[in-house]
């Protein structure tokens, strides 16, 4: 393959602020990705989700079709700011490239773009192929997670193209994400002179955190943290209100229903008496477990990379993806089928260079053999 190609297209991509509420970043990296399928002859749309994110990307080789023989996906966002890309834009050294959004996963795209460059003749034909694109998997894709189902009902498979863990692992399992807002509403009064008129907003979240906590269970991967708080107006008040995010990971999806059920109970009884607890979940991911179905996929990605002398072995992994999705759905899905890179959601973030050529193989030879 023509490697310096493929980082300069690679570099047009990250060197775009796209992070998910940068809807002008996200829309710049879909046109660009849609013209670069336009040059293959590949049908394409733009797909409009709604005001509140960017648009999606819509790519198959064969428009007329009902069903496909497989779904790739993968996502046009990253978790960076505006400004991000001039103060970092991608790099490279012998080994690696650095950049936003440079294996997490702007990589991927370019990586089902290539494959599919390459895949021979007689496999285009007979296959039918499509691309989802989508603008908001970092903030869980709430506004396209139902796009891609739609479209995951209709094909044999679903393979998701986020990288590859470090080791060169693919991904066959993920935790299931929920996101909560909690809002703690009080009574206001002055911290000195008469603070019996109060119901503090900020003592009521001290008492749920000790009771979120409790709700945790790590031995079956079930976690909840209260990650961000803001509350509170000056230090001789009593404060009357204060909102926080919580998050919630689980293996299974049966931990998660009684996860939610026991968060709902404990909001309506309320943590302290006079203040008000309101709950509001803002995003979920069910977990992705391995099938049989995604077993005996798994079974034929191995065999592909066999053929294609590349060692296949597997990870469970805390994150989240469209994989998780689509598993729900009852879809056998796979993750994980980009190059190799790490770092994710951080400066450091990496993608390894030398093992771009050898996961655009990997990919077009599972293609092929579907």
């Amino acid at each position: 393959m023509e490697l310096e190609k493929y980082i300069e297209e690679l570099r047009t991509l990250v060197n775009v602020d796209c992070g998910t509420q940068t809807h002008e970043g996200v829309a710049k990296v879909a046109a660009t990705m849609q013209t670069l399928w336009q040059q293959e002859g590949w049908h394409t749309e733009q797909v409009d989700l709604g005001s509140a994110v960017g648009p999606g990307v819509f790519v198959c080789n064969k428009p007329e079709s009902a069903e496909f023989d497989v779904l790739l996906v993968g996502h046009l966002d990253t978790v960076f700011p505006a400004g991000t890309v001039a103060e970092r834009p991608m790099s490279r050294d012998e080994q690696r490239l650095y950049g936003p959004g440079v294996s997490d996963m702007k990589s991927g795209l370019l990586n089902i773009l290539w494959a599919m460059r390459t895949l021979p003749a007689d496999h285009l034909a007979r296959l039918s192929v499509a691309v989802a694109m989508n603008p908001d998997e970092e903030t869980g894709s709430v506004h396209s997670h139902e796009w891609i189902g739609k479209l995951a009902k209709r094909a044999r498979c679903v393979l998701v193209c986020e990288a590859a863990r470090a080791d060169g692992s693919l991904v066959k399992a993920r935790k299931g994400i929920a996101g909560y807002k909690l809002t703690f509403e009080g009574v206001a009064a002055h911290a000195g002179n008469e603070p019996e008129k109060g119901r503090s907003a900020i003592t009521a979240f001290a008492n749920s955190v000790v009771a979120i906590n409790a709700l945790s269970n790590t031995d079956r991967g079930t976690t909840l943290n209260v990650g961000v708080v803001q509350g509170g107006s000056a230090a001789n008040v009593v404060p009357a209100a204060l909102s926080a995010e919580l998050d919630v990971r689980f293996w299974e999806n049966d931990e998660y229903d009684r996860v939610h059920q026991a968060l709902t109970a404990l909001c309506e009884k309320g943590f302290l008496e006079g203040v008000s607890t309101s709950l509001t979940r803002v995003n979920h991911k069910p977990a992705m477990a391995a099938s049989e179905e995604t077993q005996l996929l798994m079974r034929l990605v191995e065999l592909a990379g066999q053929e294609e002398g590349i060692k296949v072995t597997w990870q469970a992994v805390g994150g989240g993806s469209d994989a998780n999705h689509t598993a729900a759905l009852g879809i056998p899905t796979l993750d994980g089928l980009g190059p190799i890179g790490a770092g994710f959601h951080s400066p450091a973030e990496w993608l390894d260079i030398a093992s771009i050529e050898p996961r655009i193989r990997l990919l077009r030879r599972v293609v092929t053999m579907l």
